[in-house]
């Protein structure tokens, strides 16, 4: 898409003037709502603000310098650039805008700009690499060279690699620990086993002799992080809180007030994640020492925990973490062989004109099981403003794919942006049943995210919203002869992106971090705008490995992908807009099953029943 001179100009404002002045504002009218601890340290902030700046500005020199243009994704340089800057990092702009973000909060004092506003900069540029510019790149200049991975080779990596590593990898591990220990403990000072393992972690990239081992390395750090996230938000909600404590002989009331309000105290210790990491590429290195540094590793958990600085289950999980961590591959083998087996497991049943298929029933036990959490967590009070509001969820999806999918091929598709505003729109009724309308949308933001992994099952099984192609270790091969990539597409046995898997995994993420916000009591409007940020963030970026040829190209993106945008625009909207009003505590109610399993059974029949001999809208699935 060419741009007229003010054009550029016009876009070139934008990301330089309007959104750091939006950024600001959105962090100061979301204070109110974000309740974690404020960093002010002169020195650190000027630290960070001045290296983000100055990556920032070398980025944008170097695509003038060896690129011939400017840094704007609408009207790129000519030549792909691996000088400079991007010797070093793939993204210097968006990982110095990003420091540059952390560095002024920090500045600042403001705890909404650190932990709120700056995380969600730094995934929504990640979604815009992963999403756009990787493969705008590609399709203009070939293969592309560099990246954060090292190449899969046996010789020595070059010092530029290492320290890519350094900042990719390590970098954000040691903030990660000096973040943990100061909010469990903001008064003391890092001790001598903090220091030691800051120390290793820092020095094992510049140990590790071979490219391949520094690729290992790499992914198994990257890994560990999303998996750490997970555990940290999902085992506060299904472990006793009594295992969190640093020693259990301490009576509860004595450490609750400050081991279960700490939100870090829960994550799997980073001190002992990032000892292992360090502990198992160091005995790769020297072999025959190996036992002893795994040795070290674990007295250091060992000390962690008898000197009370971390619990007994915060090591264990650390462990859990590497585990999973440096067996991924086949984590990963398993979750495809499983994706792939269950998107070619169509089956239906005829009587008459009537035709049951399978893939319904997953959709319909996501809408009861998301409507159900909606309801226990807003309370029984609310279920038939809840409702309301999923039905209309229903019919916003029905009728928004016919507008933007419907054909001849495809007579009742479902849309999510639909179901989205659906519901939305169906909130708005809240207060003919005495109920907040900010109620009903927070409670749908937390059901939403399992309606909507569950209902990936069903796609798989369908075929719709499948993949492009990709390489046979990424992608699963469709052969059922019903399903739409067998039927629509060339691509009947190609390995395909496993795209809904994809979602599954994001909205498991998104799940378990509202559901962690509902139980600490956050502000309604912070976990409604919260999904509709990362929901769209999610979309975003997987819609640019999708591969269904109905979707339009519009101005350079995929359709979904604006309405992507439109979903993170909206929820940062709601997160300044909406009720501050706290969640309230989960009530579990039989009473509410039996509806919530009517209307489980209803979105099954939806999307499972259909008349497959008639041509008329809304008659048939496939």
């Amino acid at each position: 898409m060419a741009l007229t001179t003010a054009g550029k100009v016009l876009y070139g404002a934008t990301f330089v003037v309007l959104v750091p002045v939006a950024l600001i504002a959105w962090a100061a009218s979301t204070a109110r709502v974000v309740h974690l601890p404020v960093m002010r340290s002169f020195p650190l902030g000027t630290a960070l603000a001045v290296m983000g700046a100055l990556l920032v500005l070398l980025g944008m020199r170097d695509l003038w310098v060896y690129g011939g243009g400017l840094p704007m994704n609408a009207h790129p340089p000519p030549r792909y650039v691996t000088r400079g800057a991007y010797r070093l990092l793939p993204h210097p702009i968006y990982t110095g805008f990003s420091l540059l973000c952390m560095g002024v909060s920090i500045l600042a004092g403001s705890a909404s700009g650190l932990w709120f506003v700056s995380p969600l900069v730094m995934l929504g540029c990640s979604a815009l690499v992963v999403g756009y510019e990787h493969h705008d790149l590609r399709d203009r200049f070939g293969p592309i060279e560099g990246g954060v991975l090292p190449l899969r080779e046996s010789s020595s990596p070059a010092i530029i690699e290492r320290l890519r590593c350094c900042l990719v990898v390590v970098l954000p591990w040691i903030i990660l620990c000096v973040a943990a220990e100061l909010i469990s403990a903001p008064d003391g000072p890092l001790i001598r086993l903090d220091l030691i393992v800051l120390a290793s972690f820092l020095l094992a990239p510049f140990f590790i002799s071979t490219r391949i081992q520094l690729r290992t390395f790499t992914v198994r750090a990257l890994v560990a992080m999303p998996i750490a996230f997970a555990l940290f938000l999902a085992l506060p909600t299904i472990v006793p809180s009594r295992f969190f404590a640093a020693h259990a002989w301490i009576p509860q009331e004595q450490f609750e007030p400050t081991a279960l309000n700490n939100l870090m105290t829960f994550l799997p210790s980073p001190e002992f994640i990032c000892a292992l990491l360090a502990a198992e590429f160091f005995a790769e290195r020297w072999h025959s020492a190996r036992w002893l540094f795994r040795g070290l590793a674990m007295l250091l958990a060992l000390g962690l925990v008898l000197t009370g600085r971390r619990a007994v289950l915060c090591a264990l999980t650390a462990g859990l973490t590497i585990i999973v961590a440096s067996h991924i591959e086949r984590a990963w083998f398993a979750m495809r062989s499983c994706t792939e087996r269950l998107a070619n497991s169509w089956h239906e049943w005829r009587s008459g004109p009537v035709r049951l298929i399978n893939h319904g029933f997953y959709a319909g036990t996501g809408g009861f099981l998301a409507l159900w959490v909606a309801t226990s967590l807003a309370g029984p009070e609310h279920l038939a403003a809840i409702l309301v509001a999923a039905f209309s969820a229903v019919v916003g999806a029905a009728l928004w794919a016919q507008y933007v999918e419907g054909s001849p091929q495809l007579l009742r598709p479902y849309g999510f942006y639909g179901g989205l505003l659906g519901g939305t729109l169906g909130a708005i009724a809240g207060p003919l049943f005495h109920t907040s309308p900010w109620m009903v949308l927070a409670a749908f933001s937390v059901g939403g995210p399992l309606a909507q992994a569950l209902g990936r099952l069903r796609c798989l099984v369908q075929g719709c919203c499948h993949g492009a192609p990709a390489s046979s270790f990424v992608g699963i091969r469709y052969v059922h002869p019903r399903s739409r990539v067998c039927r629509f597409t060339p691509w009947t046995d190609s390995p395909l992106h496993p795209t809904p898997l994809y979602s599954i995994l994001w909205n498991g993420l998104i799940g378990l971090l509202l559901i962690r916000l509902w139980t600490l009591h956050a502000a309604l409007s912070l976990i409604i705008g919260l999904y509709f940020i990362l929901a769209g963030i999610g979309r975003f970026a997987e819609e640019a490995w999708r591969g269904e040829p109905q979707t339009r190209i519009v101005a350079g993106l995929r359709f979904y992908q604006w309405a992507a945008i439109a979903s993170v625009i909206l929820g940062a909207v709601f997160s300044v807009i909406a009720s501050n009003m706290p969640t309230p505590s989960f009530q579990f109610s039989w009473n509410t099953l039996v509806p919530t399993a009517a209307f489980g059974l209803f979105v099954s029949f939806a999307m499972g029943l259909d008349f497959p001999d008639s041509n008329r809208r809304f008659s048939r699935l496939t």
